[in-house]
């Protein structure tokens, strides 16, 4: 398995993007890394990598996607950023996955300027994992496409459905699409339109219609579907409450607690760990020929670690194939 991973993405880059690489490589024997970014910052940090070193390679580039930059002028007015290069050694066929916590627009815009999607696929979407009251289940779009149109909400079902049977283990996932009431006519057009096509295609029996936003946390169905502006803000909204709930869960409980106050401590640790974004890594970007896994700009070393691992299962999981082979039936060919 060769990944690219962007060294100089991230807010804290590229100290913990490297950590995390030398992590991933020390614990995956069949794990190679091209680490793409200014090799005079990269190279020192791999001092510490010793025998794993051999399977870590640097693709030396000179320029870097800021997080405020606007995505495709970013690109474009720089051609040897480190994303840029990453995408155009996964178009290359050089990499299996790529990995990248940076710019996540400019990450969705480098898949969308190469016009690397999957046959049938529209438009790409990430797919997110959250945690509900019934195990998890994933969330598609959370960033990439923020004004879709229904037949990219309606592949989002089937990708998203493809992705819970194959990594979530769902046997027949059910897809609920996000809505602001239950009722069949409610919302704008572009609901009432995905409405409809999920009821008139092949998926009409996973079909639960629409849900609610407090609904995806009771484990309410597997696949959420909804715009990326609507899924960025859910995911967001969840990070943060889900840090304020355990904070202040953390100061009442143990602020309370003379015995078994490490034990508690523990427990809640623990939660906090079952329930971080860093420990699935990253967010795949469902649709491209590829693998392509987005992480939170504020991702650690460990976060780095997992996100390659995960790219890895997916390829394993063959994915894609899936995707390509269900879209087949369930969809005619675009132009």
């Amino acid at each position: 398995m060769r990944i690219a991973l962007d060294a100089m993405g991230g807010d804290y880059a590229p100290g913990p993007i490297v950590a995390g690489a030398v992590q991933a490589v020390a614990a995956d024997p069949a794990l190679e890394l091209v680490l793409v970014g200014d090799q005079g910052r990269v190279e020192p940090l791999l001092a510490e990598a010793g025998s794993a070193r051999d399977r870590i390679e640097i693709f030396h580039c000179s320029q870097v996607v800021a997080m405020d930059e606007s995505p495709v002028e970013a690109l474009r007015r720089k051609p040897d950023s480190s994303i840029g290069r990453c995408w155009q050694l996964l178009a290359e066929k050089k990499v299996e996955a790529m990995v990248s916590a940076g710019n996540t627009g400019a990450v969705v815009a480098g898949g969308l300027l190469r016009r690397r999607f999957l046959k049938n696929v529209r438009r790409p979407g990430i797919a997110a994992v959250m945690p509900t009251l019934r195990g998890p289940c994933v969330i598609v779009d959370v960033g990439a496409n923020v004004a879709p149109e229904p037949q990219h909400l309606f592949q989002y079902g089937v990708m998203g459905s493809i992705f819970a049977r194959t990594m979530l283990q769902r046997e027949k996932p059910t897809i609920g699409l996000m809505n602001v009431g239950e009722e069949e006519k409610k919302g704008h057009d572009l609901a009432k339109e995905t409405h409809a096509l999920f009821n008139a295609s092949p998926l009409r029996q996973q079909f639960i219609g629409n849900i609610e936003g407090r609904d995806i946390h009771k484990g309410r169905c597997d696949v959420v579907v909804t715009d990326g502006f609507v899924g960025n803000v859910i995911l967001k909204v969840c990070e943060g409450v889900f840090e304020f709930v355990m904070k202040m869960v953390s100061q009442e409980v143990l602020g309370r607690l003379e015995v078994e106050r490490s034990r508690a401590s523990e427990a809640i640790e623990s939660l906090i760990g079952r329930y971080d974004y860093s420990e699935q890594g990253g967010a795949p970007l469902l649709g491209i020929d590829g693998i392509c896994i987005i992480c939170h700009g504020s991702s650690g070393d460990r976060a780095i670690k997992n996100a390659l691992s995960v790219a890895a299962k997916y390829a394993q999981a063959r994915l894609n194939e899936r995707i390509v082979q269900e879209l087949e039936a369930t969809l005619p060919p675009t132009n």
